[in-house]
């Protein structure tokens, strides 16, 4: 009987998304569901892994109109592919065309059918500005930086998409104050503009900008040719929150002065970062005609001295300050912690004359510091770290590289109060296991830089492997007692991974490629001097790891073409590769020049690369930017074949160093490195 009842059962049938009805029985068909619904599925899905859309698209007729209409970048590979894919992709509004070499203006203007949907373009590498204008009424988002090509008549161009918001011309050389007129006549809606590098620009072009654009809450200046003139103009700009004047030689302390008749209640952020004229004097006008600031960097400026520390008092709403390659006069650092306790952030970045008694004063008056940055600073010892670690157990951000005073157990103080941290840099400090496992403790940690730790082992590694789920960025550079055991507990217990630099961790092979494959999300892989790594590891690596996106092996001499085929294959994501004295011929290279989104190849010291082959990889691979090469291949290579590849946008820089196979073992190397930065006693300004 009971044979008989299954052999009666009906039979299962395929739901076909386009005759399915909902009286069937079955699943609701794809096109009854409404679009919002769908798109937060897709959403989830590209969220998880983005190659799963395309799998969707695959899967049906219906899946993939869905999947059109739910796309909004594109980011073609080609010119040829470009009108092909706005005709599937109606509903997108972002087109990215940096992976694109230099199209020409007839590509876009064929393109160009109207595009009412579209809302930002990125044409930092392009051209065809009078076809896309015409074409994208709703345009509002345009990035042409890089273009030393265009000129003011591009700028014409730019001004008849009159619905402009975000306007980048970072690096334009040759635009002049008359273009930049044209802008501001043509995009009064203007919100964000950003014009660094512009040398062409004037105060004149500035000032009529302000006049015409008022909406503008974003201006970038940072090395142009601005002085005072311009100044109190821009600082009428009523809804302006963010100026940007980095290495402005024409801003001094008489161009500041020129302020204090000025005041900005809506300027948050300003940055006079290498703003090398300016000094205390100019620093205490800004805080007067700025009392609302929010955020204020003046690295590399000036010296900090007490009377500039008092005079933050008068920004009291200010979290951010960043004082990077600053000299602090006695007493300046305290004065900060008196004068800024909103503070959430403070940078000391390479800083000198920054003492323990000062620091440990501040960050006691710091209670709302969430991030700190004292790398190199070399006088910092325990008695920072105490105080860091008692007054401030909020902070997710510790960068600390390089503070070679510091022992561990000041490490294990941190690990043990600022359970917090989400970004941690302690390279090259004195860290051995027990801080590892201290720090193991910091179960938010995102990023851990423990590069140059010569006492850490596999031992101090599997406390954060078993503790960090979360863990998405790790360098080990030449920590040389890391082995399989360790990388690969770190790969069981953060699947997260994102990146990894293992770079002269000599003891790797490929058991930890192997367990590595297993990070989906891998997009960075540094194996930089892992001699023992073969191309069958790497090929896992290729085959698990498909957004991989930057790759170094330099110096894994094992790996051979077996492994470039096999990314070829597999990593249709890469964009930057290092191949230099790896066993790669002609045939690897030219297999991994099929990559469309290829930007970036060291090769130098290939001996199995001919300039034959070179050539050929070079002229197929058409998306390159950058190549550096050994110098003897610029006379061995046809130099029309070199200026055709240069026309499409990739510059070429060459290498003149010689073969170097050996390698120093990381305690010597670090040592040596030691001996270049700190001269001896003899040598030494007191």
């Amino acid at each position: 009987m009971a044979m008989a009842a299954h052999t009666h059962l009906p039979k299962r049938r395929r739901v076909s998304p386009a005759t399915a009805t909902a009286t069937d029985g079955a699943v609701a068909p794809l096109d009854s569901l409404a679009d919002e619904l769908l798109f937060l599925v897709l959403d989830r899905v590209a969220a998880a892994d983005p190659r799963a859309l395309k799998s969707f698209a695959l899967a049906s007729r219906a899946c993939r109109d869905a999947e059109s209409r739910h796309r909004r970048v594109l980011r073609p590979y080609r010119a040829d592919l470009l009108r092909a894919a706005l005709a599937r992709y109606p509903s997108a509004s972002r087109l990215d065309l940096t992976l694109c070499p230099r199209i020409p203006d007839s590509a876009l203007a064929l393109a160009s059918a109207p595009l009412p949907s579209l809302r930002a373009v990125d044409l930092s590498r392009s051209r065809g500005l009078a076809a896309l204008a015409a074409a994208c009424p709703g345009l509002a988002d345009l990035d042409l930086s890089n273009g030393v090509e265009l000129e003011d008549a591009a700028a014409a161009e730019v001004a008849r998409a009159r619905g402009l918001r975000r306007l980048c011309l970072s690096r334009c050389k040759p635009i002049t104050d008359m273009g930049l007129g044209c802008i501001a006549v043509g995009c009064p809606d203007l919100r964000e503009i950003t014009l660094n590098w512009c040398l062409g620009i004037t105060d004149l072009g500035v000032q009529f900008l302000a006049l015409k654009c008022n909406k503008l809450t974003t201006l970038n200046l940072s090395y142009t040719m601005i002085s005072k003139d311009c100044l109190p103009t821009i600082m009428k700009l009523p809804n302006l929150e963010v100026l940007s004047l980095v290495g402005c030689v024409g801003i001094d302390d008489d161009a500041l002065g020129s302020l204090e008749n000025e005041c900005s209640k809506s300027l948050q952020v300003l940055d006079m970062s290498n703003c090398q004229n300016v000094t205390d004097v100019g620093v205490s006008s800004v805080v007067k005609a700025m009392p609302n600031l929010l955020e204020l960097n003046l690295s590399y400026c000036c010296h900090v001295t007490p009377s500039m520390g008092k005079c933050f008092q008068m920004i009291p709403k200010l979290q951010t300050l960043k004082l990077e390659g600053c000299k602090f006069m006695a007493g300046g650092v305290k004065h900060i912690g008196i004068s800024c306790v909103a503070l959430r952030e403070l940078s000391l970045s390479k800083c000198s004359g920054v003492t323990d008694s000062d620091l440990s004063f501040a960050v006691s008056r710091l209670k709302n510091l969430l991030k700190l940055d004292i790398t190199c600073n070399r006088n910092i010892t325990d008695v920072s770290l105490a105080a860091i670690a008692s007054s401030c157990p909020s902070l997710i951000s510790l960068k600390m590289e390089s503070c070679s005073h510091v022992s561990s157990e000041g490490l294990r103080m941190i690990g043990t109060r600022c359970r917090h941290l989400e970004e941690l840099d302690i390279t090259d400090s004195d860290l051995d296991d027990e801080g590892l496992k201290a720090l193991s403790g910091c179960s938010r940690l995102s990023s851990l830089k423990i590069g140059i730790c010569m006492r850490i082992s596999d031992e101090g590694l599997i406390h954060i492997g078993k503790s960090c789920p979360e863990l998405r960025d790790i360098d080990l550079y030449r920590s040389g007692a890391i082995s399989d055991e360790g990388v690969i507990k770190i790969a069981q217990g953060c699947p997260m991974l994102e990146s990894i630099n293992l770079s002269y961790c000599t003891e790797i092979t490929d058991l930890s490629l192997g367990a590595l494959s297993k990070c989906a999300k891998l997009n960075t892989l540094e194996i930089r001097g892992c001699s023992s790594v073969l191309s069958s590891g790497l090929s896992e690596i290729a085959t698990g790891c498909r957004l991989l996106a930057k790759l170094d092996i330099k110096k894994c001499f094992a790996i051979n073409d077996v492994g470039m085929l096999f990314l070829s294959q597999f990593s249709r994501s890469l964009r930057q590769i290092n191949l230099s004295y790896c066993s790669v011929t002609d045939i690897g290279l030219l297999s991994l020049s099929s990559i469309c989104g290829l930007q970036s190849m060291t090769i130098v010291h290939l001996a199995g690369i001919t300039p034959n082959g070179l050539t050929s990889a070079l002229m197929v691979c058409g998306g390159l930017r950058m190549v550096k090469l050994h110098s003897a291949f610029r006379y061995m290579m046809p130099p029309h074949m070199l200026k055709v590849v240069e026309a499409r946008g990739c510059v070429f820089q060459w290498i003149d160093k010689p073969f170097q196979v050996e390698q120093e073992r990381c305690d010597i190397w670090k040592q040596q490195s030691q001996d270049v930065l700190v001269p001896p006693p003899s040598c030494r300004i007191i």
